[in-house]
């Protein structure tokens, strides 16, 4: 049985009785002293106890914060993923031969984040300037979809000022939050090291910058691979969450094609800690609607069609998996959860939704609400 911590009250009327009990008096006076003394001496102690309740929190992993939980995590060899800032290519016209020297600083249209050139680079001969960029302040905010107008913030010599994005810029990332650390670290717990095991791919993905959820599909490209699929929900928040990039292998890796963007920068970070042999494809999963037909909802409002709307996505989120099954119980469970909702029927799915490989459940419409 857990200890039930006293409350102040509780101390206080303890205190007053044994003041009571120990001076002979058998009712302390409103402004008696003893009284006064007593509720101070309750107030300390409850504040010993609240300390105490704060060293047993920070004493297990589960409970642990702050600094507490990042000791707890080195323990294992985790540490909290700084934020990180996106990168991409842009483009411009101009004269050929102008010359855009690096550093030169950039705007985003649409909004005025600012973005820099992370290299020298000259208008060729059909008068298109691309250069490498990258922004300026680290987050997922920088992540910029390809098309996206940029400005040149100040005047270059024969280089138009107006360009666009021609490779998407991402890679972007916040810092990771103590809720993602401390289920990264509670996940490492439960799974030891095994040197290449399935977790052991999991857990190295989501350890990159901006992955907030891996599958390992072992023997996924043939005999001898590995296939790893990822998600950056809050830093590809744009794109449902998906990768941008081209799915493939890490730059070092002379068997096959390298990755592009997200899927490469997870892929150079499981380079190095795979068994020697294996040959790692990381990949975006693919997109799998899950279509409903929802009638009879009690109380059929814009909010409550939302809410269910969101609790349906976050169950998707912790349930759905690559080649997993979303079973309609799954489904009631989670619209069941939406306070203000006490009735209604599920006419589709009416089986589970098997998904094929690779391919990963995200909510699809929801026909004939009410």
């Amino acid at each position: 049985m857990a200890y039930q911590r006293p409350t102040l009250r509780t101390l206080f009327a303890q205190a007053s009785a044994d003041m009571a009990e120990a001076t002979g008096n058998f009712v302390l006076l409103r402004t008696s002293p003893l009284r006064i003394i007593a509720k101070v001496l309750a107030g300390l102690v409850d504040g010993v106890y609240g300390y105490l309740d704060w060293i047993a929190r920070m004493a297990v992993p589960v409970t642990a914060c702050g600094e507490f939980l990042r000791a707890w995590a080195a323990l294992v060899g985790l540490f909290e993923k700084d934020a990180t800032a996106a990168s991409g290519w842009v483009a411009f016209s101009g004269t050929p031969g102008s010359i855009l020297p690096e550093g030169t600083q950039l705007v985003r249209a649409a909004d005025g984040l600012r973005l820099v050139t992370t290299a020298l680079a000259t208008v060729a001969a059909d008068g298109i300037l691309v250069v490498p960029v990258q922004a300026v302040e680290a987050g997922a905010a920088g992540n910029t979809v390809l098309g996206a107008a940029v400005v040149i913030a100040s005047a270059a010599a024969g280089i138009n000022a107006a360009g666009s994005v021609s490779t998407a810029i991402a890679g972007g990332a916040d810092a990771e939050g103590e809720d993602a650390l401390r289920d990264r670290m509670l996940d490492r717990y439960r799974n030891q090291p095994q040197g290449g095991a399935a977790a052991d791919y999991v857990t190295w993905a989501r350890a990159v910058a901006g992955v907030t959820r891996a599958w390992t599909a072992p023997n996924g490209a043939g005999a001898g691979t590995v296939v790893v699929y990822v998600m950056l929900d809050a830093a590809q928040a744009a794109h449902g969450g998906f990768p941008q990039g081209r799915n493939g292998v890490a730059t070092a890796e002379p068997r096959d094609v390298a990755a592009t963007g997200d899927q490469l920068r997870v892929a150079d970070a499981l380079y190095p800690q795979r068994p020697a042999t294996a040959l790692v494809y990381v990949a975006a999963p693919t997109p799998q609607p899950i279509h409903l037909v929802l009638t009879d909802l009690d109380e059929d409002s814009a909010a409550n069609r939302a809410a269910i709307q969101a609790a349906l996505r976050g169950m998707l989120l912790r349930l759905g998996q690559p080649g997993g099954t979303i079973y309609p119980s799954d489904i009631t469970s989670a619209i069941g959860t939406v306070a203000g909702v006490t009735r209604f029927s599920l006419t589709a799915p009416a089986a589970p939704v098997v998904m094929p490989v690779g391919a990963l459940p995200v909510l699809g419409s929801i026909n004939d609400w009410g």
